[in-house]
């Protein structure tokens, strides 16, 4: 599909000519709860991060601990492209921890909102710029690349936020960040705030919005059309509360909606984000966009056959784009074209009969809310083609019963060469209970004995198919196998013992 078709009109933004994307999973990501990253492992983050092409890579707090030093300094000797910047309050403090660093790059941020100056600061409104001032020139003094936040700034009162951002641009900031600190912001309101900087401040303009009602990416897209030349986001979204601006998302739509060259490696994203969600313990749902499992899935009937002819029917961007790959999904909205495609990508041939037995033991399946893996078709198909072809021995009605300290019982009814027969056996176990009812049913046509049994549980979980395997034998020396998938144990050993009594018969009468 050509990325053209989904591209906007451009017509009344105000879109800078480029983008920067400032990553802050080493930082903000890291504050979500039960995130605690160790240095090795921000490391391979921050190289991941930097080969997929971020402008600005935020690792975390210099001041917090000599552990996060640590981290900044073995980063920094990396040579990584990407800016290194390390977080830092107002205090001289914070930015000689920085410093202490070799890092260049600083963003530093003080509360404005009435909220953090009356309860969190104590503070008065000249107290907190001034305050900001003394920390800037202090850190530019040092040769060090400022980027500025205000703090709760989409609480602050505008006049003030916009008289706490022009000092700081006096004062020598390079950068003005607008944090959305609690995501109040809807893309309305977002995009007026931006608007309304732009008109006031001559320096870029960086977002940081928080994704606390889900439209963090919304935000950050329409303060970007305002004229917003960065963006915060973290890998996934993760962060505080409910995270950050997703990396991924935001990404792939300035690419291709907005139709922007942010000069990154796109085809990084999914590895990136399977990397993170592994060292964070924070995983994705399945239908996280760009990256989830089912960003590019398809079970519908209607949806397959139309991606199967052409990916873009259904499809925003091919999931190369990003590193993903396409799955067809099984299940009870599958249709002809996605089992057909399947089996033919397993280079398992079939005739129309036993196609239409695994099309209706998907259906089956799916019908009892089974979703149906690739391990699960393999199996079902398999077993489909090793049955006897004739079957003079049919299952007409199954029952057992266990339990604690009593025997397990079977009754079994089968249809031998159109005669019903039926009989009840005990046994060590159910399984056992209806073989041995079996055999005994079936006995005066063929004398039969069970030489193998083995059973697998084909996927993981309680809803696992179960794939039984046999081999009987009859008293002239005759063999055969039996095989049966099933989501019942049972039901799978007495198919699979009945398709393999059935071949004895085939081979004797051949």
């Amino acid at each position: 599909m050509e990325a053209n078709n989904l591209k906007i009109s451009k017509k009344h933004m105000n879109l800078p000519e480029k983008v920067k994307i400032f990553d802050t999973t080493l930082r903000d990501g890291e504050q979500a709860p039960g995130v605690a990253l160790t240095t090795d492992e921000k490391i391979q983050i921050a190289q991941k991060l930097d080969h997929l092409g971020v402008s600005t890579i935020e690792f975390g707090f210099p001041a917090v601990s000599e552990g996060e030093r640590e981290s900044a300094r073995l980063i920094n000797d990396l040579g990584i492209n990407a800016n290194l910047c390390g977080l830092a309050r107002v205090l001289k403090n914070d930015i000689d921890a920085l410093l202490d660093c070799d890092l260049s790059y600083m963003h530093t941020f003080i509360g404005t909102s009435p909220l953090h100056r009356d309860f969190k600061l104590k503070m008065g409104k000249q107290e907190v710029i001034d305050k900001a001032i003394t920390a800037i020139e202090y850190a530019k003094d040092h040769g060090i690349t400022v980027e500025f936040s205000a703090e709760d700034s989409t609480r602050t009162e505008e006049d003030y936020l916009i008289e706490v951002y022009k000092a700081a641009e006096a004062a020598g900031a390079d950068v003005i960040n607008v944090p959305d600190t609690v995501g109040v912001l809807v893309p309305t309101t977002a995009k007026q705030l931006i608007t309304s900087l732009k008109k006031e401040l001559n320096l870029p303009i960086s977002v940081h919005f928080h994704n606390d009602f889900g439209v963090a990416v919304a935000n950050s897209l329409v303060a970007i059309e305002a004229g917003a030349e960065q963006a915060h986001v973290t890998v996934n979204g993760i962060g505080e509360r409910g995270g950050n601006a997703s990396l991924e998302e935001l990404v792939m739509t300035l690419k291709i909606a907005y139709g922007m060259d942010l000069n990154l490696d796109t085809t990084q994203l999914f590895n990136l984000s399977e990397f993170v969600a592994r060292i964070t313990g924070i995983k994705m749902p399945p239908t996280k966009p760009i990256v989830g499992e089912n960003a590019f899935a398809h079970e519908s009937g209607i949806h397959v056959h139309g991606v199967l002819e052409n990916a873009a029917t259904y499809e925003p961007i091919a999931p190369e784009l990003v590193g993903h790959k396409r799955k067809i999904a099984l299940g009870k909205h599958t249709g002809a074209n996605a089992l057909k495609a399947k089996l033919e990508e397993y280079d398992i041939e079939m005739n129309e009969d036993q196609f239409n037995q695994v099309m209706k033991q998907v259906k089956a399946l799916g019908d009892k809310g089974k979703c149906i893996t690739d391990a699960d078709l393999k199996a079902i198909a398999i077993t489909i083609l090793g049955k006897a072809k004739e079957e003079a021995i049919k299952l007409l009605g199954l029952s057992v019963m266990t339990g604690e300290s009593v025997s397990a019982s079977a009754t079994v009814k089968l249809s031998i060469n159109g005669n019903t027969k039926e009989t009840s056996h005990i046994g060590v176990g159910p399984v056992d209970a209806a073989l041995n009812a079996i055999q005994d049913l079936v006995k005066d046509t063929t004398d039969i004995e069970l030489e193998e049994y083995n059973i697998e549980a084909i996927t993981g979980g309680t809803d696992a198919l179960a794939e039984v395997f046999v081999i009987t034998s009859d008293k002239d020396g005759n063999k055969a196998t039996g095989r049966a998938t099933r989501e019942d144990v049972i039901m799978a050993s007495v198919d699979a013992v009945l398709n393999s009594i059935n071949k004895i018969i085939m081979i004797k009468e051949s």
